[in-house]
């Protein structure tokens, strides 16, 4: 008899109900709730004393690494823009793991920001280990091109991409070797939808990131990869896509449902360990089975 779980019913299938939000979108909100592994994920000392960064850590997948983060027995700075409830919500499951949560809000597309967080975790713990460069803003449009205003390819470029340079600029000087940064990229980046114009053609750029600047900090042992999800239940989906979208998320993939942000954990906890000590410059996929090269 088989052991391991169906991944087909691994996580609620479509059809969802029809919800929408304003933005930002909050977890609590939700229906269903996200699955972020409070209830499933064990660690196992993985990451013992380190210090992450963490950016949209208050939710969907930034809250699924930072509690498995703490569970693996790092401290994790929460960075976020002010979804207040949320952020507490997940430097509760950090402080439950007997770890210590910093939350800073505010936003990313403010390079001055950028650098507030990091000084904020330096100040604090006096190091930065681990950086994950996991905000992001998207919003679809079924028009196309035409239909996407000049602000908003502004702000999906200055939080998905502007923001990840500076971070990195900011947080680099504070890692030795065996540190480790990781960035978000997406299905979206190998196949894009011209729903996501904007927001594909930045994690497009994220997987260049990545590959580029693992070259460069290699010699200085730091380590560069990038987890590029498929459909994920995050409060992106019901904040950026119509209400009939979202009852149909997820369903288009092999599994026939989106990942449940405590699946993609896993990647993100091996990418700063040291079992990934010579994955450099690397894109996990955890897409489902969707098309990626």
């Amino acid at each position: 008899m088989a052991t391991g779980t169906d991944p087909q019913q691994a996580g609620p299938r479509p059809e969802y109900p029809e919800q929408s939000q304003p933005v930002p979108g909050l977890e609590s909100e939700m229906d269903p709730k996200p699955d972020y592994g409070e209830d499933s994920y064990t660690g196992s000392g993985r990451l013992t004393d380190r210090v992450a960064v963490i950016t949209g850590g208050d939710s969907g997948i930034g809250r699924a690494v930072a509690l498995a983060y703490a569970r693996e027995g790092a401290d994790v700075v929460i960075s976020y823009l002010e979804e207040e409830g949320d952020a507490a919500e997940t430097a509760r499951v950090v402080t439950a793991a007997g770890r210590r949560a910093v939350t800073v809000p505010g936003d990313i597309t403010d390079e001055a920001h950028c650098h507030t967080v990091i000084r904020r975790a330096v100040d604090e713990f006096g190091r930065i280990d681990v950086l994950v460069n996991n905000a992001a803003f998207q919003m679809g449009h079924e028009g196309g091109i035409l239909e996407i205003p000049s602000e908003e390819i502004e702000r999906v470029f200055r939080t998905n991409i502007m923001a990840m340079f500076w971070l990195c600029q900011a947080a680099i000087p504070h890692m030795q070797p065996g540190s480790s940064i990781i960035n978000v990229a997406s299905v979206e980046a190998y196949t894009p939808k011209p729903l996501l114009l904007h927001y594909a053609t930045t994690k497009g750029a994220i997987v260049t990131f990545t590959k580029g600047l693992a070259q460069e900090l290699a010699e200085k042992g730091i380590r560069v990869n990038a987890v590029a999800p498929g459909p994920v239940w995050t409060p992106l989906i019901p904040m950026s896509m119509p209400p009939e979208a979202v009852k149909t998320f997820g369903s288009t993939t092999p599994l026939g449902r989106p990942a449940q942000p405590r699946e993609l954990a896993a990647a993100f906890v091996y990418l700063a360990s040291d079992e990934a000590s010579f994955t450099v410059g690397t894109v996990i996929g955890v897409h489902g089975g969707m098309p990626m090269p």
